[in-house]
């Protein structure tokens, strides 16, 4: 379980699993991917084309070309001499225990099959392999995984402690962030740490309380500002003042539970599906999803950029 991964295969070429390849390649490694789809090949590499531009301001690896991604559409021989395999299916739980059974046939047992999935756990997913499942992991992204720097490392009930380091160690060598769960949950951590500030937005805006561009604003124009530097328990150990966390709890632990307890448990009706859509329709402001997605990106690498210079 020692050895160096030089070549990922990457399972599934959709905008993660792309997003994953472009990382990857950007980083001076080989990259073989697989999807079934008839046109994944163009759509992959169309995708790598245009975020090369923006892992070139990130800085490139030694060696790092779009020459070594390859496109393989059957998987048996696209995983052949990989060190590590990132999955990307679907997120169905029968299609990946059947994947995993397969690949742990093809496989040594020195390479790593880690999963891309946001929503199943892996005690599930590796109960399809019957060799070596303490090979296997949830390394979940957050999107797109060529920008933004989380990985969510989870084991399942049979994934080895040599995999978790092993692959903790890959992805921060990628200048990724690593976080590691000590026990599985649904959703693992940031999804569910945005679908709890979700569920308010919903909330908020089914009652009337404010409208969609607002609601995003009081968001990426206030707490998120400070989200992008620390996270929100050493927010309040700066917000206690020179007592710290101790002294913040002193102060506001009744009123943070009072609040708790007046949060909204939205119920998502037609009609409040309807007017979040309108809203976020209306904020758009007839900006496509590419010109939304230019716009997004543009704002990470600057924060990327001061980030790097603390």
């Amino acid at each position: 379980m020692t050895q160096e991964i030089q070549r990922v295969a990457v399972i599934g070429a959709g905008v993660i699993g792309a997003s994953w390849a472009a990382l990857f390649l950007a980083k001076g490694l080989d990259v073989v991917a697989t999807d079934v789809a008839p046109d994944a090949e163009a759509k992959l590499r169309s995708f790598v084309d245009a975020a090369w531009p923006d892992l070139e301001t990130l800085g490139l690896a030694t060696g790092a070309t779009r020459a070594r991604l390859e496109f393989k559409a059957d998987m048996a021989t696209a995983v052949q001499g990989a060190d590590l395999v990132q999955e990307n299916g679907p997120e169905r739980l029968a299609f990946k225990q059947e994947l995993y059974g397969a690949l742990d046939k093809l496989l040594p047992p020195t390479t790593i099959i880690a999963s891309s999935s946001s929503g199943l756990t892996m005690s599930a997913i590796q109960a399809g392999c019957e060799n070596h499942p303490e090979r296997c992991l949830i390394a979940h992204p957050f999107n797109p995984p060529h920008l933004i720097p989380l990985v969510e490392l989870v084991g399942g009930a049979a994934t080895s402690e040599a995999t978790i380091e092993r692959a903790a160690a890959f992805y921060q060598g990628l200048g990724k962030r690593t976080i590691r769960l000590n026990k599985e949950v649904p959703g693992h951590v940031a999804n569910r740490l945005a679908a709890a500030l979700f569920r308010e937005v919903v909330h908020l805006v089914a009652e009337d309380v404010v409208s969609v561009g607002d609601v995003d604003a009081a968001v990426s124009w206030g707490p998120g500002l400070r989200w992008g530097i620390m996270g929100p328990t050493l927010l309040y150990h700066l917000g206690g003042g020179p007592g710290g966390i101790d002294h913040w709890w002193d102060q506001f632990t009744g009123p943070m539970t009072a609040l708790w307890g007046a949060l909204g448990d939205p119920d998502v009706t037609p009609d409040v599906r309807a007017k979040i859509t309108a809203g976020v329709i209306e904020e758009a402001a007839g900006r496509s999803i590419e010109a939304l997605e230019e716009h997004r990106d543009r704002e990470l690498l600057g924060l990327l950029a001061v980030r790097a210079q603390v």
